[in-house]
């Protein structure tokens, strides 16, 4: 009878909240008992520990540690392999998943071959939807039942991670290797693990999803990626360590060296500051790491080779020039007939871009934010909020808005902004330290190291966003940007904001990149919550509404299909129904300028134009809406709200949605007109039952929403301080700080 489990599964987790469930579940939710599972909370800064625990109360093969400090991905796999019983160990990323099929798939592999090291088939998924196979993977396939490196060299082309590959146990605890700190710490390890085994075996059936983060070390620049020089260092070290028995592998592993020395430096993923010393390090690490003898290769990995190791920066960048100049002239040759197939001229956006590319060699200037609300419509939402707090708390930091030339004319006196595609607006957008936006400047966006991008979102996500989004096909044609270059513009952001537990989940779910979520609550949102009986007042004379009239705000979102504004019912019956000293305003979502068309003095006002919303939910009784992020914030004034969704079962499954409204609304949800007029007849719209509801909507969805959202942002960003977190978020930040 077997005592120790043939498996251990270590999974480091460190900043993984939104995906750790999903790696746990992955585990735990195959047929298969004969393993266990090591979480190392690594330290993390968020539930992620919390996360752990709760999963390891239910699920008895699930051990957690929970490290005192912080010792990076390659110290928490040290971790947890102290910690392992099993005969073979798979270190599995918590942001990954494993295949439902892989634990069987593994287990009878490993009874068949009895190897050392069992290479797996894995998937990369990346964040726009695509999903592919690893070109590294070709090779399992093709291997023997069994083998060493020194039959099959090319096992050192497979992907050398910690995570597609199963290892005996005892067999690397022998080898003396752990992994180091830093970047690229699967090499060390990876690398003299194949040539010191006595078996290696292969799967190439998919057993492990990687998914592909925007704020991966394949995806981020910086000094960092110069890690990857010190671990190859490591891996020539552990090499020799192993003696004559690995030395004919040293030849083949140098090949490997230099070529993934010199695709980095051509990946975009080193800054211009550091290229350079990357440069001059690597070929160092080249010339004094050559094997005597050594017999250079021919084709591009000869040209990269003598280029690497000649140590002539000059002999690069020119090469460099030189196909950037053919890559360009290709591509210039490609968008000037597109622009010529369109009719369009493509000699001002290219003088623009060009004059932008010279802006950002100029300093970034410390005191300069940049904002913009909704594609630059104008003055309004999350970034109109955070400006105003700067202007009192931070007033050296000067604030630019971003707008449209039709947006500028409703610009308020006194705020200064610059018009899209200008070049007074590429100047600010090369050289400013801030950025605050509640959608993505373009796809030009070059990010400057030193500058801060905060998004803001508009709303609480109800409808699926992001690359959760479905395609529609009512939708009109090219609404929907690719993925690919939403994510290219959303890997900009340093941090986002959230009014809500819910949200700060959803957001990175939907924009898988890496940012760090400030949960603050929504500052467009202080202002209901600081709102005085006088000021509400106050507004409902300027829209001329008397003191005993009863205000219901109607105000539904857009519907991709529906190329104009048409309110679900007749705005001019639906008051009339209601009965006297009633009037009801009715907005329209931003997408439909043009509003409704109602007359400003009588019982239907038009307020779609109405510069400032919350003001309109101040004065507002009660809330009539349907899919609109407006339920989440007129919640905050604890005011009753009736969802009108006749069409949600369609909206449901066209455009997909994140929770089940009907099943948890925040007061009366009605499917049909009738039903509508008979709430707001009877009284139903505000019962013991309808007030239990918003209670526990409100307890969901607002409790960030304190009234100090604006000063934290400004606190956080441009006066450098930790500001206190709403109570709503004290509770998760002091549970993750007792960890």
């Amino acid at each position: 009878m077997r005592t120790v489990p043939l498996l251990s599964v270590v999974v480091p987790a460190f900043d993984v909240q939104d995906y750790l469930v999903e790696c746990l579940d992955s585990l735990f939710t195959q047929r298969f008992d004969d393993l266990e599972v090591i979480g190392v909370d690594d330290c993390s800064p968020d539930g992620s520990g919390r996360i752990l625990d709760e999963y390891a109360a239910r699920e008895p093969r699930l051990r957690v540690l929970h490290l005192p400090a912080n010792r990076g991905l390659g110290g928490a796999r040290n971790a947890g392999l102290a910690e392992a019983t099993g005969d073979y160990v798979w270190f599995v990323d918590s942001d990954d998943w494993v295949d439902e099929r892989s634990l069987a798939r593994v287990a009878a592999r490993l009874a068949a071959t009895e190897p050392d090291v069992l290479l797996l088939g894995h998937e990369i998924n990346h964040p726009d939807g695509r999903i592919q196979r690893d070109p590294g993977d070709a090779l399992l396939a093709g291997l023997p039942e069994r083998c060493t490196a020194i039959d099959r060299p090319e096992v050192f082309r497979v992907f050398p991670s910690a995570w597609n590959r199963v290892v005996r146990r005892e067999f690397l605890l022998r080898l003396g290797i752990d992994y180091p700190t830093g970047w690229y710490e699967d090499l060390p390890v990876s690398y003299p693990m194949l040539a010191a085994a006595g078996s290696i075996a292969a799967t190439d059936a998919v057993c492990y999803h990687y998914r592909q983060r925007g704020g991966s070390i394949l995806a981020t620049g910086g000094a960092r990626n110069l890690d990857l020089i010190r671990q190859y260092e490591l891996v020539f070290a552990r090499l020799a360590a192993l003696g004559e028995a690995a030395a004919p592998l040293v030849p083949v592993l140098y090949r490997v060296m230099v070529k993934h020395l010199f695709v980095l430096l051509g990946s975009g993923r080193l800054g211009a500051a550091d290229r350079r010393e990357y440069f001059r390090q690597a070929s160092a690490l080249a010339r004094r790491s050559k094997p005597t003898g050594f017999v250079p290769p021919g084709g591009g990995d000869g040209v990269r080779y003598r280029l690497l190791v000649s140590g002539s920066w000059p002999a690069v960048a020119a090469v460099r020039a030189a196909y950037r100049g053919a890559r360009d002239g290709r591509r210039v040759v490609r968008r000037a007939r597109r622009a010529a197939h369109r009719g369009r001229s493509l000699a001002g956006k290219s003088l623009l871009r060009g004059y932008y590319h010279a802006q950002l060699r100029r300093p970034v200037d410390e005191h300069l934010a940049l904002y913009c609300a909704y594609w630059g419509r104008g003055y309004a939402c999350n970034p109109k909020a955070i400006y105003e707090k700067a202007r009192e708390l931070a007033p050296d930091v000067r604030g630019v808005w971003v707008v449209t030339a039709e947006g500028a004319r409703s610009m308020p006196s006194g705020v200064e902004y610059v018009v899209q595609d200008t070049p007074a607006f590429f100047r600010a957008l090369a050289t400013a330290k801030y950025l605050v936006n509640n959608n993505n400047f373009g796809n030009y966006l070059v990010k400057r190291p030193g500058t801060v991008f905060l998004q803001t979102h508009h709303g609480t996500p109800l409808k699926s966003m992001g690359v959760d989004e479905r395609p529609n096909p009512l939708a009109p044609a090219g609404k929907h940007a690719t993925r690919q270059s939403l994510l290219a513009r959303c890997t900009a952001w340093d941090y986002d904001l959230s009014s809500n537990g819910y949200s700060s989940t959803i957001w990175h779910q939907a924009y898988p990149v890496d940012f760090r979520t400030l949960e603050y609550g929504y500052p467009r949102n202080d202002t209901l919550v600081g709102a005085t009986a006088a000021r509400v007042s106050a507004l409902r004379a300027r829209l001329g509404i008397g003191p005993d009239e009863t205000v219901v705000l109607y105000a539904p979102t857009h519907r991709e299909f529906q190329p104009d504004y048409r309110p679900l019912f007749d705005p001019a019956e639906f008051v009339a129904a209601l009965g006297p000293r009633h009037r009801l305003l009715t907005r329209a979502h931003y997408f439909y300028a043009e509003g409704t068309g109602g007359e400003p003095d009588g019982a239907v006002l038009d307020v779609s134009a109405y510069p400032v919303v919350e003001e309109l939910y101040l004065v507002a009784d009660v809330l009539v809406t349907d899919y609109s992020s407006a339920m989440f914030d007129y919640a905050v004034l604890d005011r009753p709200i009736v969802i009108y969704a006749p069409d949600w079962d369609a909206y449901r499954d066209t455009r997909g949605v994140y929770f089940d409204l009907a099943a948890a609304p925040p007061g009366l949800f009605t499917r049909d007109y009738a039903e509508l007029v008979e709430a707001f007849r009877t009284g139903a719209v505000d019962t013991p039952a309808t007030r239990e509801l918003l209670a526990a909507f409100r307890d969901r969805f607002c409790g960030f929403d304190d009234g100090r959202a604006a000063e934290r942002v400004v606190r956080k960003l441009m006066l450098g301080e930790e500001p206190e977190l709403p109570a709503g978020a004290r509770g998760a930040a002091a549970d993750r700080a007792g960890r």
